[in-house]
């Protein structure tokens, strides 16, 4: 049963707030409850003023009474806010703190591809936006303010004990009926229906489109500002009526609520009238029995259900990713410091790799030798498994079955941090850093010397100064086109090389630059790195036959493989694909009258 209460989200929510901040959350808690009891000594203290009026007796200590606990009344609610958005922003520190955490902490990155966690990861990256609710500063205001009518009710209903022992009983039960019945129609839970998820995913989706600087430049070209904001709006009535469905009190609940409290109020308040009239309850009595009596009222159904739904739902997200991501994204790191320095001989053999809830593997027996000091073009389909492969060699996955072996050491048995100072890749998705050019080309710190020397064989010599930051939201702040900031990347690339780096992987390392461009830094490349293994990935051919052999992969195995004139020679896939891309480059010279020279 304990277990159980613990595994709910509201449970694991207000877990959090002294998690978050324990002196913060202590002073909340103080508050919440000081507000809560204070109508029902207020009431107390007017029934004091009343029967010191009454019997004649001196007013000045019910009225200090009647006036500190308004003035109380007054200030603590202001202060309460104040407390809870401070532990709200505490809350979402604590939860971006944790998250961040879990996300960098596995030395994979399977649990970030994890359809699994998906959704979680969705919540818990999105909360503080507001488009998936309140930001959690307000939440817990929200929250804050329920709880503080709750305990006013239930303040009101121990006071109301000493009219009768039922009183407090039928009116706590009245009102709390309407909890179970309004919430049973509301069915809180289904605002986290697969189809509200979707409007969710629609509506963020369009509002990223319009706030966002990357489509602004087309949005505004095809005419299609308008379409955007008409389908932000759209989409997010639709989400707000897919909530309002799953929320909405419906007549039968709400009917039966009604009767039930009237039913309740008037047994009690006929029992206050009738012991009036008979002279049983003085009026100073009836007076703070009635105020109590309409006071047990703030027990019923109203925000609290809301506010908590959206307070603890990141919450839970990132206390059930904080253990599943671990595992999701675990690699066993071996103990072998791979070679300091020199190319890396890569063998693989029997590769077999599937993706997390995929259909089908990646891989299924993958065999290929890339010896040490060589360069390598993998061509193929989209899905064949290039950006796969490149994944599993720098370790961010393990293989299911299989090995692949650096220098002859499997490499699981290597030491992973190790493995990756020897490892320089430019993935499609590469980094950029709001940061210096220096820390761009050199994250973990090069002589300035071997920077230059980058940018230099990257064609990024004159891009900017090492101390410029590369970001225009700062006042020394420079702007990059893509095209620059994807020699930025190569040359990160060719600086680890420098630094001792023997294997380097190029996943569409050129795909922004024009074509001659790419050719031209490709040659560079090629000899920036004549003293280390290359693995290159493109759709280019007029890069791909510049390596020593071509690799083509299809569902997973290499069909081919050989050089640029071999496979030609072969007629197969590779000169298929070739050709088809050759065709383009038939004229002899372009639209500004420059020649193709490229193949």
């Amino acid at each position: 049963m304990v277990s159980r209460l613990r595994e709910r989200p509201e449970w694991q929510f207000f877990g959090v707030l002294s998690r978050a901040d324990p002196g913060l959350a202590a002073a909340w808690w103080v508050l919440l409850l000081a507000r809560g009891a204070l109508p029902a000594v207020f009431a107390i203290a007017m029934g004091w003023l009343v029967g010191a009026v009454q019997d004649g007796d001196p007013l000045a200590a019910p009225l200090s009474l009647m006036g500190t606990t308004f003035v109380l009344l007054q200030v603590l609610t202001p202060v309460h806010q104040a407390v809870s958005a401070n532990l709200g922003s505490r809350v979402s520190a604590y939860l971006n703190d944790t998250l961040a955490k879990a996300c960098v902490g596995p030395p994979g990155i399977g649990h970030l591809e994890d359809p699994g966690l998906s959704e979680d990861l969705t919540v818990a990256r999105e909360f503080d936006r507001g488009q998936t609710g309140p930001p959690m500063y307000m939440n817990v205001d929200f929250v804050a303010g329920s709880l503080v009518e709750l305990v006013g009710g239930i303040a009101s209903a121990v006071v109301l004990f000493g009219f009768n022992w039922w009183a407090p009983l039928v009116l706590v039960a009245a009102w709390s009926s309407t909890h179970w019945l309004l919430r049973e129609s509301g069915v809180w839970k289904d605002r986290n229906t697969a189809e509200v998820r979707s409007a969710q995913r629609h509506a963020n989706y369009a509002y990223e489109l319009a706030v966002e600087p990357e489509p602004a430049k087309e949005l505004r070209l095809f005419g299609l500002a308008d379409w955007t904001v008409r389908r932000f709006t759209e989409r997010r009535r639709r989400l707000f009526e897919l909530q309002h469905a799953a929320t909405r009190l419906r007549e039968r609940p709400m009917i039966w609520s009604l009767l039930i409290i009237a039913v309740a109020n008037g047994l009690v308040f006929g029992a206050l009238g009738t012991a009036a009239i008979d002279g049983r309850l003085p009026l100073d009595r009836l007076v703070v029995f009635a105020q109590v009596a309409i006071g047990v009222g703030m027990i019923a159904f109203g925000g609290l259900n809301w506010a908590l739904d959206g307070a603890a739902a990141p919450v839970a997200a990132v206390r059930r990713l904080e253990p599943a991501m671990a595992p999701a994204g675990a690699l066993t790191s071996g103990s072998v410091e791979p070679a300091a320095r020199g190319a890396a001989q890569v063998e693989i053999r029997g590769l077999s790799f599937s993706y997390p809830q995929a259909d089908r593997p990646v891989f299924d027996g993958l065999d290929l030798t890339i010896p040490a000091g060589s360069s390598l073009a993998v061509v193929g389909q989209n899905g064949a498994g290039k950006t796969t492969l490149a994944k599993l060699l720098c370790r961010l996955y393990d293989a299911d079955a299989g090995t692949i072996r650096i220098d002859g050491t499997d490499l699981r048995d290597l030491d992973i941090d190790a493995w990756r100072t020897r490892v320089a890749a430019v993935f499609q998705d590469f980094l950029k850093l709001e940061l210096p050019l220096r820390d761009n080309v050199a994250p973990a710190g090069a002589p300035d010397a071997d920077i230059r020397a980058a940018l230099v064989d990257a064609g990024a010599a004159d891009l900017a100064e090492l101390d410029t930051r590369l970001a225009t939201g700062y006042g020394d702040g420079t702007d990059l086109s893509g095209g620059q900031w994807q020699r930025v990347a190569l040359a990160r690339a060719l600086c680890a090389v420098r630094q001792g780096a023997g294997l380097v992987l190029l996943d569409e390392p050129t795909a922004q630059l024009d074509v001659r461009g790419e050719a031209a830094i490709f040659d560079r490349i090629l000899t920036a790195t004549r003293d280390v293994t290359t693995i290159l990935i493109s759709h280019r051919f007029s890069t791909v036959r510049h390596a020593d052999r071509i690799c083509v992969l299809e569902h997973g195995h290499v069909v081919e493989l050989g050089s640029h004139d071999e496979l030609m020679a072969l007629g197969g896939r590779y000169r298929t694909m070739f050709e088809l891309q050759a065709k383009r480059f038939t004229a002899e010279v372009d639209e500004e009258g420059l020649s193709y020279d490229t193949l």
